[in-house]
């Protein structure tokens, strides 16, 4: 009732303004209400760190899609500490994957800014910030999905790999849309993680290479690095480096095909903070991976919205070792076409 008066008031006084509240109380129904659950006042610690995935994940499969902690936890620590530098990375990694992405808590030097724990550390945190910047057509796109196909974007591996015995009983990765396989890493000082591939075909987000799943791997983690794969049989799109949401138009696209089986994704746009959604104010563009053909389709766009961008280019990378990896933009990409609205089928 509390979260459904201040949903009710503010959208029925306008519908320029989207309702986000967040909370540290949640129950079931609370996500009619715009809320996002965090999980409140948490130690500075890897223990504390470690509980957060599974409980994110219980959050996820009981029906409430937006979850988010205070990333280093809340409870007082010292960013010029080293293992407590390392504790932050890791959080900020996992953070990158969480529905809601935030950095909150006290320090003993009142200060939390990505610049706030050393250089070297600030280069890691912004490289993971510039990702999370990156997926936003992504992560956009599986808001719109949760919204309007009750959808959830963190998914524990029960929820994709129902007939995989072992990924059932996994606590501690997750699936991160139907493309990201997420591995946080929760130990002081890891240089590798113990790992599950589930039964499918896995590419290494950092590198490129492919392997198969059903099997259990140790990945190379150093502190730079959180280990990621993508499901062979996935359609990522990235688009360009910004340092906020709405800086830019989301053109050039970077559409990373991962090969190995059929796929399919939903680019989702609109006016980003309006409830003029709900009047079907928006856009959709759908895109097809068929494997035996090897052929790319750019189907259709159906909707509009006010300042969408009419004309806009994809730049298309099919994945393989050491092409279309990490972060940053593709020097080269294998296609690049021009894409106003109408329906574009390439060749690999």
């Amino acid at each position: 009732m509390t979260t459904g008066a201040v949903y009710d008031g503010q959208h029925g006084a306008s519908d320029e303004k989207r309702v986000f509240i967040l909370s540290r109380s949640a129950f079931a129904g609370s996500q009619r209400n715009a809320v996002t659950a965090w999980s409140g006042d948490i130690n500075s610690d890897f223990f504390s760190f470690r509980r957060q995935i599974p409980a994110g994940l219980n959050f996820a499969l009981s029906g409430l899609p937006y979850w988010t902690t205070d990333i280093g936890g809340f409870v007082s620590a010292n960013p010029d500490d080293p293992a407590y530098r390392d504790l932050f990375i890791r959080w900020f990694q996992y953070g990158v994957f969480c529905p809601i992405f935030r950095v909150h808590g006290t320090r003993t030097t009142d200060q939390n800014e990505l610049w706030s724990y050393g250089p070297d550390a600030q280069k890691i945190l912004v490289n993971f910030d510039r990702l999370r910047y990156r997926l936003l057509p992504y992560i956009y796109s599986l808001a719109w999905k949760t919204t309007s196909q009750g959808y959830t974007p963190m998914r524990p591996l029960v929820m994709d790999f129902r007939g995989d015995v072992r990924a059932e009983n996994i606590g501690d990765q997750f699936m991160y849309g139907p493309a990201f396989l997420v591995n946080p890493v929760t130990e002081p000082a890891a240089s590798t993680r113990r790992l599950y591939l589930p039964q499918a075909r896995w590419y290494d987000f950092w590198s490129g290479a492919s392997a198969d799943g059903g099997q259990a791997v140790d990945a190379a983690a150093p502190l730079e690095r959180m280990p990621l794969y993508i499901r062979a049989g996935s359609i990522v799109p990235m688009g360009p480096d910004q340092e906020w949401s709405t800086q830019k138009q989301a053109d050039p696209i970077e559409l990373r095909v991962y090969r190995g089986a059929d796929a399919d994704f939903t680019l989702y746009e609109d006016e980003n903070d309006s409830y003029h959604y709900e009047k079907g104010v928006y856009a959709t563009i759908p895109f097809h991976w068929d494997e035996a053909q090897q052929v790319l389709t750019i189907g259709e766009r159906h909707g509009k919205f006010p300042g969408m961008l009419g004309n806009r280019a994809f730049r298309i990378v099919f994945v393989g070792d050491n092409h279309g990896v990490g972060v940053g933009p593709t020097d080269q990409p294998d296609k690049t076409v021009q894409y106003s609205g109408e329906g574009i089928s390439v060749t690999r």
